[in-house]
């Protein structure tokens, strides 16, 4: 496959719906293959939109302002970096003839949770827990007492970790559905799902090209309200959970289509397996190949849409840690030191332009033994928020 300078006529062009810091690193790789980048979301100034040919902001849940932009760009691949956005606006844009990565009916499915959910397990036939939807609290609770306490209870529609709670009693419900009204999306339904007690979960990168799929080392992570705070790779699992996982990846990829790098969320119990979520993007979690990865999941993610080889070299152990601001304010407030910086670490900085309590704003990348790795990133981060 060829490719010219960015900006030529007969360039490559691909178009983000959503333009933050995992769009950016997309951006990125996409600009060192030539490819022209056009970043959309809803504020201005959002990471990718600093890097990227061209940017636009509109309301992203607003089908004909999200198609007008694309029938003028005229994009080759239109890549969605998050789950709000019009889905209408997607299916009319590839009746249209574009192409949306990995294509609309994945990314219809997978941006929400009951859709994804009842792919998993009653079409596919994947083990997941047991399961309810709901849209009243009376369902809500009913729901409950039947899969048992502690359950998670999420709204279907949401991302990185908004309207999520976990109920550990009767007594924690109340607060559990108003807790879900703060969906990143539609808070109408919710799931409320048994809370399985594993042993760790994971994320599995899989890329698929239309020839060949590939799966990255298994990445470990630690979450708190839904959102990640700390990730490594690889994450120690025995040999047979490590295929299972892979198998529930590949016929989950398989069965959404299309192309591109995708998420896979498992819990892990011994050698038990249990299907989560699917993203049909590159994932937080996989901020940690930056440093681990010789293409990172934001390189593949590009490779995979473009159809080319997927081969990488894994260089060995490593771990990431997200910040987050502890304050408000109309700027980033990110002071990197340079003692955050030697042969074996360094910081991203996202560019958002304004901190908010709890919002990421960069990560901290470890390259080291996974206990090492983990244990100087988390005092890194501390560096950080001290400064």
């Amino acid at each position: 496959m060829l490719f010219s300078a960015p900006l030529k006529n007969n360039s490559k062009k691909i178009m983000l719906l959503g333009s933050g810091e995992l769009g950016k690193e997309v951006a990125i790789e996409a600009q060192r293959l030539g490819i022209e980048v056009v970043a959309v979301d809803r504020y201005k100034n959002a990471p990718a939109h600093l890097v990227a040919n061209r940017s636009y902001v509109v309301n992203m849940q607003d089908k004909e302002a999200v198609l007008k932009i694309i029938r003028k760009e005229k994009p080759d691949y239109i890549l969605p970096e998050i789950e709000a956005i019009s889905i209408d606006a997607l299916f009319d844009a590839e009746a249209e003839g574009f192409c949306v990565i990995p294509n609309a009916e994945a990314v219809s499915k997978t941006m929400n949770r009951k859709n994804i959910r009842r792919f998993a397990s009653e079409e596919l036939g994947i083990q997941t827990s047991r399961y309810h939807f709901v849209s009243t609290y009376e369902d809500m609770c009913t729901a409950a007492e039947d899969v048992g306490f502690p359950c998670v209870i999420k709204p279907v529609m949401s991302s990185s970790g908004h309207g999520q709670s976990i109920a550990r009693s009767p007594f924690d419900l109340e607060n559990s559905w108003e807790i879900a009204k703060e969906a990143r999306g539609d808070a109408s339904e919710l799931i409320v799902e048994e809370f399985v007690h594993f042993d760790y979960e994971i994320t599995l990168l899989t890329a698929r090209n239309g020839v060949e799929t590939i799966f990255c080392e298994p990445i470990g992570h630690i979450q708190k309200d839904g959102d990640y705070i700390f990730s490594w790779q690889p994450m120690e699992m025995s040999k047979k959970a490590l295929k299972r996982s892979k198998a529930i990846a590949q016929a989950i990829t398989d069965g959404l289509g299309g192309r591109g790098l995708f998420g896979v969320e498992l819990f892990v119990k011994g050698d038990e397996v249990y299907f989560s979520e699917v993203s049909p993007r590159p994932h937080d979690t996989g901020l940690v190949t930056l440093i681990t990865q010789s293409q990172s999941e934001f390189a593949l993610h590009v490779r995979a849409v473009l159809g080319l080889p997927l081969g990488f070299t894994f260089y060995g152990d490593g771990a990431s840690a997200a910040f987050k601001s502890t304050v408000e304010s109309h700027e980033p407030l990110i002071e990197v030191d340079d003692s955050l910086f030697d042969k074996k670490s360094f910081v991203r900085v996202f560019g958002k332009p304004e901190s908010h309590v709890g919002r990421r704003m960069a990560v901290v990348l470890v390259f080291d033994k996974v206990k090492k790795a983990l244990k100087k990133a988390e005092k890194l981060i501390k560096k950080i928020k001290d400064a």
